[in-house]
């Protein structure tokens, strides 16, 4: 199948946008979006583009996507990167895991995959997030035996021992050494990723567009999501 020039010119400049932006709105970009979803060689084309650079290419709604594959650390980010922004500088695998089980904590809050719209909620507080994580991480200790922790593939021993090391302070300091601080910083990496909003005065977390429309098109579409959701919630 041959592909007209102007195809291939718009295919690789929808690439380049989103390779620049991740994104590509139809408000912001209404030529380029119009292209994408009307014409389905420009698609293939943009798609192809993804592939070789092992990303996949998804609409949702009125926004187009660029999500990197797991293994791409080119685009994505690698496990020695996220421990670096996420944890305090000596921060070991235990603290690693910490940081991915508050990122599922505010997911699980946030989205059950019910009804026309997964999320079940507007906002949460920053205060009962970490109420959630120190009283998930507790139960999941005190029910779950060695055996159990590695069959969930969740260690939440490991985890709590994690979590008890970091100091409270609530004066709300912003070390990483903190828990206070633990929690600052994730939140600030996942609003720079623009997944959450993260209203600071008032303490508050908001979920994006872009993250509804992940969890809404993509994540809850998959069955390991249930598989944690049921851990964390302590479920059979």
């Amino acid at each position: 199948m041959a592909y007209e020039s102007e195809e291939i010119r718009t295919g690789q400049e929808i690439f380049y946008y989103l390779l620049e932006h991740h994104e590509l709105g139809e408000e912001e970009q209404e030529r380029l979006f119009r292209a994408y979803a009307e014409n389905e060689r420009i698609q293939n084309l943009v798609k192809s583009q993804g592939d070789v650079a092992e990303c996949e290419i998804e609409r949702y709604g009125n926004v187009i996507y660029l999500i990197p594959r797991e293994d791409n650390t080119f685009l994505g980010f690698s496990k020695a990167q996220l421990k670096q922004l996420l944890c305090r500088s000596n921060g070991t695998d235990k603290d690693y895991y910490l940081s991915q089980f508050v990122i599922l904590t505010i997911l699980v809050e946030f989205y059950d995959g019910q009804g026309a719209t997964s999320r079940t909620r507007d906002y949460m507080r920053v205060g009962e997030l970490q109420n959630r994580i120190s009283t998930r991480l507790s139960e999941g200790a005190e029910r779950m035996s060695a055996e159990d922790e590695e069959r969930a593939g969740i260690a939440f021993s490991n985890m709590l021992e994690a979590y008890e090391a970091l100091r409270s302070d609530e004066k709300g300091s912003r070390a990483r050494t903190t828990k206070e601080g633990f929690l600052y910083n994730i939140l600030n990496f996942l609003q720079k990723q623009g997944l959450i909003e993260y209203v600071e005065a008032d303490e508050m977390i908001k979920t994006t567009k872009k993250l509804d429309h992940f969890m809404d098109w993509n994540l809850l579409n998959q069955n390991h999501f249930g598989r944690v959701k049921r851990v964390l919630e302590g479920l059979s």
